[in-house]
């Protein structure tokens, strides 16, 4: 009997450090974001920023007791890096480019509040796409509408309709940037179709 007892303690002692394991992988791209968020937000990527974006993520996520993120358990290293190559880029170009329209005493920059439906409802997506958007120089995330699946976006240097096709654009292929390398494959084959159905003639 001790024996039985003992290879039943193991099993759950197993199964329990099976599951333990399985939680902190599915909470690392989670933890790994608010680092990044913290360096991004201070515009550093130093040690120093590092460690500090660590404690911050650290005292987040111990000290206020939220519900844990249901995350996918799905990382494409691939897509990521793709996703972290063309962020970066994006902050030169908007940067550059607000710049630009400030130093232009011709004219006056155009604003405009544009909606931008998504494809998912999920709300980690949602969050990711709205920062995202926001630490891009020249757009900044004012309101959401989490049931429609709608993120309100100001944007500077809008003139014509044309513009606004082009800014909303933009922030819906960083929602299928950011799916392709987090999200669930329903999500990625979601974002897949809508992509296809956005192509000339997809809709046909």
């Amino acid at each position: 009997m001790t024996a039985v007892h003992d290879s039943a303690s193991g099993g759950t002692a197993r199964g329990e450090k099976k599951a333990l394991l399985t939680l902190l992988w599915r909470q690392l791209p989670f933890f790994v974001w608010l680092i990044a968020l913290w360096m991004m937000l201070w515009g550093q990527f130093t040690w120093m920023s590092f460690l500090t974006g660590l404690v911050v993520a650290l005292f987040v996520t111990r000290v206020f007791r939220l519900p844990p993120v249901e995350l996918s358990g799905r990382v494409n290293v691939w897509f990521g890096a793709g996703f972290v190559i063309e962020f970066l880029a994006a902050l030169v170009w908007g940067s550059l480019t607000v710049a630009a329209q400030v130093l232009d005493f011709r004219r006056q920059p155009g604003t405009a509040i544009i909606a931008v439906p998504l494809v998912t409802d999920d709300d980690l997506i949602m969050t990711h796409t709205a920062v995202t958007a926001s630490l891009i120089p020249g757009s900044l995330i004012v309101d959401t509408d989490r049931d429609r699946r709608i993120l309100y976006l100001h944007v500077i240097g809008v003139r014509s309709e044309a513009d606004v096709v082009r800014q909303r654009e933009s922030v819906q292929r960083w929602e299928r940037r950011i799916v392709m390398a987090v999200g669930s494959r329903a999500q990625v084959a979601a974002v897949r179709v809508d992509a296809a159905a956005r192509r000339p003639g997809g809709g046909s």
